[in-house]
């Protein structure tokens, strides 16, 4: 049976006072979730949104992983927009989610938003995400160059997401992953500051735990600006086990969380 045996790291940053990342590190299941700057409340929604498909992820193993992750990111969906009727001051908040999950055999990994997530194998690094946002649908349309995106003003307006305001209907891709594949989920204050080629590099001569150190210390040397999330793990082959995982960052505050007892009781 094929699982997912990693590590993950959260950093707050360097710049900002409070980290609105969250990210989850599982057998079965592992995510990030950045909860959009300059949004009310971007540590809740990023928590909510991590339980609520850890949770689900958990309460349905062994069945298809793409029905379990539309299943999670319908309930973060309704979990966030609850969050704002308990409190409108939280009115317009919202989360990324990259997250994969596996029943043992398939891989799918659902996507919203401007985290990202890569394959690596045979020493290559394979992006595996598109970023939901304005500058890269310019890209997309030809409308600006590789070269313009660091110094547009709108390089940072995310167009799909976890969202108070709507639902919008994440990327879903089944991955055919096999054991020494690797994978990166990194939220855009890592991938902002470090490009692919040291993200090559670092996956290549480090272990996963390396991996993440290097990486998280690469971004703080940068400046930090961000809060800065990743994930590396191995996919690997053995027996099935049996645990919760890890949780990182804003979803370990639990009272941040809307209504938790209602995330289980939905995801059972």
């Amino acid at each position: 049976m094929l699982r997912i045996s990693g590590t993950g790291e959260t950093h707050v940053g360097l710049v900002r006072g409070n980290n609105e990342d969250s990210a989850f590190v599982g057998p079965y299941c592992t995510l990030v979730a950045d909860g959009v700057g300059g949004g009310a409340a971007g540590e809740v929604a990023s928590a909510t949104a991590a339980y609520a498909v850890a949770a689900t992820a958990n309460m349905m193993f062994g069945q298809d992983p793409a029905t379990v992750l539309a299943a999670g990111v319908r309930l973060a969906q309704a979990q966030v927009h609850a969050g704002v009727e308990v409190d409108p001051t939280r009115e317009g908040m919202a989360t990324t989610l990259t997250a994969l999950v596996t029943d043992g055999k398939r891989f799918t990994l659902a996507h919203l938003g401007d985290s990202r997530g890569y394959v690596f194998r045979d020493g290559e690094l394979a992006r595996v995400t598109r970023d939901h946002t304005y500058v890269q649908d310019l890209l997309d349309e030809g409308r600006l160059g590789p070269e313009e995106v660091a110094e547009h003003p709108w390089r940072n307006v995310v167009m799909r997401t976890v969202s108070s305001t709507r639902d919008s209907e994440p990327d879903l891709l089944d991955l055919d992953l096999v054991p020494g594949d690797r994978i990166l989920l990194a939220s855009d204050g890592l991938t902002d500051l470090i490009g692919e080629p040291e993200l090559t590099r670092t996956l290549a001569t480090r272990s996963d735990d390396e991996a993440v150190a290097t990486l998280i210390a690469g971004a703080l040397s940068r400046g930090g600006r961000d809060n800065v999330t990743c994930v590396v793990a191995t996919i690997v082959d053995g027996p099935q086990i049996n645990a919760d995982g890890l949780l990182l960052g804003a979803v370990r505050s639990f009272e941040n969380v809307v209504d938790l007892a209602a995330v289980r009781a939905e995801s059972a």
